[in-house]
């Protein structure tokens, strides 16, 4: 059986398993206790952060990697296209925009607004990471102008990659969303796969309902 090491950015992998109905074990790693404390996650990742998985004698770690082993191992899978369909581009740029243009920014802004000095709360380092977040927002706005999700007329992995870093967004660092991305949010929440995925992960259900 898949084990999913942590919550966190490990809410997308949950969610991907439960829309494939994959078999799975979430087991919690608390980063507040430290992961030194936890010798059992650190055999999985020395690194130290969440996610993880372990799966028969594969391990891996980072939540969009793990996203497209579990789709490539145990697809084919509608919520992955075809490298020759026609929506294929669209979703592999917004499954990877998800995080490295858009979570991997809020991930400092929140840093920056919960945890830094008073002094370092609006330095240029934040601002720069504010400016790539709002211009790879600007691609998602744009996207949801054409069609209802990111590779196009269905639902695929990259709306769980770009969703969750619109909720982060919203949690996070309060960022106020448009109209076009709530409505989008508003579609994805009330996916089975997501009830699902929420049902099994508590501190993220707390996280977004505090």
């Amino acid at each position: 059986m898949i084990t999913v090491f942590g919550e966190g950015r490990g809410f997308r992998v949950v969610w991907l398993l439960e829309e494939m109905r994959l078999p799975y074990r979430l087991r919690d790693v608390d980063m507040l206790a430290g992961v030194e404390n936890d010798p059992e996650f650190l055999a999985i990742n020395p690194g130290g952060f969440i996610p993880a998985i372990r799966d028969g004698d594969v391990t891996m770690v980072e939540s969009i990697a793990i996203m497209e082993y579990l789709l490539g191992r145990y697809g084919p899978s509608p919520l992955a296209p075809d490298p020759q369909d026609a929506t294929f581009p669209a979703y592999q740029q917004f499954l990877h925009l998800g995080e490295a243009g858009l979570a991997a920014s809020v991930f400092f802004l929140t840093g920056a607004r919960h945890f830094a000095p008073e002094t370092d709360r609006d330095n240029w380092t934040v601002r720069q990471a504010m400016h790539v977040f709002t211009s790879r927002l600007g691609l998602v706005i744009r996207r949801l102008a054409e069609a209802p999700y990111m590779a196009g007329e269905v639902f695929t992995a990259a709306d769980i990659s770009v969703g969750y870093a619109l909720e982060m967004a919203r949690k996070n660092i309060d960022f106020a969303l448009g109209e076009a991305e709530q409505a989008y949010l508003g579609r994805l929440r009330q996916r089975d796969g997501y009830r699902r995925a929420l049902d099994a992960c508590p501190a993220t259900r707390g996280w977004w309902a505090s």
